[in-house]
């Protein structure tokens, strides 16, 4: 019987790696964004402004519960199968088709996040001119998001050739 060449015993350990950097990455976003806010005194009259007041935000943080929730699916699995040696699923190609789109998906909504929070973040702090440190966490946010968007599209390209060598 011959030894699992070390290409196939890496790519479960890179995977999975990518998954725990995409987590980490996400999950330090939404802790800055979830408590991002600022008090503007306007006029005598003050105002809180949080991250939900902008709609862009709002996105962000749904992209940020999406992705988390796919991530720890696929952390979840990638365990396993470093652990076991095969995937959860390995009469079937299921798991992997559900990979090759998941990963495609979850990217696309992961950087349509990020471009919205960068987005609305340039655009309402030349507009208001202040409130930059709410700004800033805004953008440190986004930023957070698009690291976790390249770490998904890598994970992606892992999932295209895991399949393409199935098929």
């Amino acid at each position: 019987m011959s030894e699992p060449s070390s290409s196939s015993t890496f790519s479960p350990v890179l995977s999975l790696v990518l998954r725990l950097l995409t987590f980490i990455c996400l999950l330090i976003s939404l802790i800055i964004l979830t408590t991002n806010s600022v008090t503007l005194v306007i006029n005598s009259i003050e105002v809180k402004f949080r991250f939900n007041d902008v709609y862009a935000y709002r996105y962000m943080l749904f992209a940020l519960l999406v992705g988390l929730a796919y991530t720890l699916l696929q952390i979840a699995f990638g365990i396993y199968h470093v652990s076991m040696g095969k995937r959860i699923s390995s009469a079937g190609d299921g798991l992997l088709h559900f990979d090759f789109y998941a990963d495609k998906v979850i990217s696309y909504i992961l950087a349509t996040g990020t471009g919205a929070a960068f987005g609305a973040t340039i655009d309402l702090k030349e507009a208001f001119g202040v409130g930059s440190k709410f700004f800033n966490k805004g953008s440190a946010a986004a930023t957070l998001i698009l690291f976790a968007f390249l770490f998904t599209a890598v994970s992606s390209v892992f999932s295209s050739l895991a399949l393409s060598k199935k098929l």
